[in-house]
């Protein structure tokens, strides 16, 4: 799958699984494992998911505006930037972990009625070098390819902290 663009079935699939694959990961987890770091350096399960929900937000905010309007102009937002605004990594892990999956739910309601021309709506996207053209299908296979990196990193770090 890597490289080329994703179909839409593949998309959505992933968009839907990822989620709870990282729900089932996590299930045994208590607070203070989610925010113990395997190592130094490291990422928590707690920063893990911070990180995928800052994404979440702000590809997800791109997905909604090419839907709302007519061929947008949209000023990219880096998620690592993004993030310093929510307060996500202070969150309890539970809780966030139920706002990310509600904020998918929304997501993928509005995504799989879409007829198949409707992920080809395009937006230009400045304020990262030269203006690009992005469409809908770009920035839902770039969350869903995204999220999937994040998979073994958390299953890693479940595994250190829940033997530790």
């Amino acid at each position: 799958m890597s490289g080329q663009l994703l179909t839409l079935e593949q998309t959505l699939n992933l968009l839907s699984e990822t989620p709870r694959r990282i729900a089932g990961l996590t299930a045994g987890l208590d607070q203070a494992q989610a925010i113990t770091a395997p190592a130094p350096g490291e990422w928590s399960a707690n920063e893990v998911l911070a990180h995928l929900r800052s994404c979440a937000d702000v590809w997800g905010n791109c997905i909604t505006t090419i839907l709302a309007e007519n061929k947008p102009v949209l000023r990219a937002i880096n998620p690592t930037t993004w993030i310093k605004t929510t307060g996500y990594p202070q969150l309890e892990f539970a809780p966030s972990l139920e706002a990310y999956l509600n904020q998918r739910a929304v997501l993928l309601s509005t995504l799989k009625p879409l007829a198949p021309a409707a992920w080809d709506r395009p937006a230009t996207v400045t304020g990262a070098g030269a203006p690009l053209q992005r469409t809908l299908h770009f920035y839902a296979q770039w969350l869903a390819r995204h999220e999937r990196s994040h998979i073994k990193q958390i299953q890693t770090i479940v595994k250190i902290v829940q033997t530790n």
